[in-house]
């Protein structure tokens, strides 16, 4: 027997609702008894923290739930982040990324050293991330302190007081919400630097 498209999608859906009606009433079937586990909520004894979601110019606002690993020695660790059901923008709603900013924030594969390859090396070696913080803050003094200017002259050859240096430049990334970003903000432009972008601009 030969069928259309549209009578082999018909029967399917037929067959389909046919077995999902026999298992509702399987699972509904009178004396069967359904198994109770007893457990706690993932949120149980967790501290509430609103926060942004790092992803996107959106700014959906989250819930965060974060335990003390040992009672009274404040070593927080997340168990939880959810949307925020009290915000305007997201009302509780997360898109994929944001539901699965957990991962961002707890994951084993998350690097926790820099690998560095000195001038002239072939090779990587591993340092630690505050030996990288110290060598960032090291450089950028630096480099400001070579290319300050402190006053230029216009196409009138007034000196005009500008106070900045062209030779550093900060791009940030989509992980960075609007509290990071404002701040991150605040620190170049008072440090001189006047190419300050972002990615997600939230």
């Amino acid at each position: 027997m030969k069928l259309s498209r549209r009578q082999f999608i018909k029967a399917g859906g037929g067959t389909a609702a046919g077995l999902a009606t026999a298992g509702v009433v399987e699972l509904a079937r009178p004396g069967r008894a359904a198994a109770k586990v007893e457990q706690d909520w993932k949120i149980h004894d967790a501290r509430q923290v609103a926060s942004i979601c790092p992803y996107c110019a959106v700014g959906c606002a989250t819930m965060i739930h974060a335990r003390e690993r040992t009672a009274g020695r404040k070593d927080w660790e997340i168990v939880n982040i959810e949307g925020h059901p009290d915000s305007p923008i997201n009302g509780g709603a997360l898109c994929p990324k944001g539901a699965a900013s957990f991962q961002l924030a707890v994951n084993d594969n998350r690097q926790t050293k820099v690998l560095y390859r000195a001038p002239g090396s072939d090779r990587w070696e591993e340092k630690s991330l505050e030996w990288a913080y110290d060598q960032v803050a090291d450089r950028f003094k630096k480099t400001r302190d070579a290319t300050w200017q402190e006053t230029v002259k216009d196409s009138n050859g007034n000196e005009r007081r500008v106070s900045r240096t062209t030779a550093i430049a900060t791009l940030g990334g989509a992980t960075m919400d609007n509290e990071w970003n404002y701040i991150h903000a605040k620190l170049m432009r008072s440090a001189g630097v006047v190419y300050v972008e972002n990615q997600a601009r939230i």
